[in-house]
């Protein structure tokens, strides 16, 4: 009998594929069945690529732009970069897609009868970034967050084959947690690319102008609107983690994993005393694990 082999890595999907070790989660730990862990790498594939293609982060080369019919002199045009990727993603679900990881996705589309909807949001999401800098309300920045994050914890539902209505709504509040999570460690390196995802009404209320975040350090105003957003990120976590008693075995793990990163980065992130400004704050191993073994037993 001939066993088959995985495909080995092109460079483009081995430069987006190696920064799902950075992420504030587990993206598919050893723990979880082979053919899981390979269905969940293809979704992070595709997410990462797509944010990756917003943030203007792509490896040097072109070697994306080139796998999507883009020419080269518009390969930093982003909107079209996006335009041209989901012009990739539909080929998906009815033809032979150009881009590698997006090959590597459509096994996983056919196995899993998933849908272009989530991965349609992510890719909105992107385009929203280029078109939107600044968001006035909490309910503004939730509504992009149901873009640029809910999605994917919904795939890993449908991933795992465990969706139902009431764990898509405790996944959309666990998702825009990590999302929120993300934007508060994130404040500096965000104001950098000229966005800012501090709801506006919320800067007003602690007296926050755009040039007290990009000093150094945060002053005590920066440091109480930071802390504000945290809570509210940690409210979030502790209101979708009976997510993760409703699931078990190896998946209650992982699903743990998530909440537990998000409540450990905001652990982090206080006790750098909410000062986010000279990088994000990040949790130690042993934090992320006490924090696994504490959701784990259903505590807050």
């Amino acid at each position: 009998m001939t066993r088959s082999r995985t495909p080995r890595l092109t460079e483009p999907e081995r430069s987006t594929l190696d920064k799902a070790a950075a992420e504030n989660f587990p993206v598919a730990p050893f723990f979880l069945p082979k053919d899981w862990r390979a269905d969940l790498m293809a979704v992070y594939g595709f997410a990462r690529l797509v944010d990756d293609i917003g943030d203007g982060d792509l490896a040097p080369g072109g070697a994306d732009a080139r796998l999507l019919d883009v020419a080269p002199q518009d390969a930093d045009d982003r909107l079209l970069m996006l335009d041209a990727f989901e012009a990739d993603l539909a080929r998906v679900f009815d033809a032979t897609p150009r881009h590698p990881l997006l090959r590597r996705l459509q096994p996983t589309v056919r196995r899993r009868a998933l849908t272009p909807e989530p991965f349609l949001g992510l890719i909105a999401a992107n385009r929203q970034d280029q078109l939107v800098a600044r968001y006035e309300t909490y309910d503004d920045l939730l509504a992009y967050c149901e873009l640029s994050a809910n999605p994917v914890g919904r795939l890993v539902l449908a991933v795992t084959g465990t969706s139902t209505p009431e764990r898509v709504r405790l996944s959309d509040a666990i998702c825009t947690a990590l999302q929120i999570v993300e934007h508060v460690q994130d404040v500096a390196e965000d104001l950098g690319r000229d966005r800012i995802y501090l709801p506006a009404e919320d800067m007003k209320r602690f007296h926050v102008q755009e040039s007290d975040l990009a000093t150094a350090h945060a002053g005590a105003s920066a440091r109480a609107l930071v802390a504000f957003e945290a809570e509210r990120a940690l409210t979030l976590l502790n209101e979708g983690a009976p997510l993760v008693g409703s699931v078990h075995g190896r998946l209650k793990l992982l699903l743990a994993g998530f909440v537990a990163g998000g409540k450990a980065a905001v652990r982090a992130i206080a006790a750098a005393e909410y000062d986010v400004l000279p990088g994000p704050p990040k949790p130690g191993r042993l934090q992320l694990l006490r924090e696994v073994g504490v959701t784990l037993r259903g505590k807050r």
